[in-house]
């Protein structure tokens, strides 16, 4: 492959990868109305902890460096969580 195809494959990739970025935050939105229709606090420490775990077995099964990976969930986490404090 050539520079230019290997840089286009990286495009659709990242634009891939904001697609599900952007899939996973409506989910989530769409979570923290239904806590706040039952009085549910916004964050689920056991949640958000079986979230890194799948995270970290994730990055093992890919071979991707599970740091890295665990640290992008934290932040997606992270900016989940805002976003909910934010519409209560």
């Amino acid at each position: 492959m050539t520079l230019d195809e290997l840089r286009e494959e990286i495009r659709e990739v990242d634009q891939e990868l904001v697609e599900l970025i952007a899939q996973r935050t409506y989910v989530a939105d769409t979570i923290a109305q239904v806590k706040d229709e039952q009085g549910l606090p916004t964050t689920d420490k056991e949640q958000e902890q079986a979230v890194m775990d799948r995270a970290g077995e994730n990055a093992e099964r890919f071979d991707v460096d599970s740091n890295l990976v665990k640290a992008i969930f934290r932040l997606l986490i992270e900016l989940n969580n805002v976003e909910q404090r934010e519409s209560r």
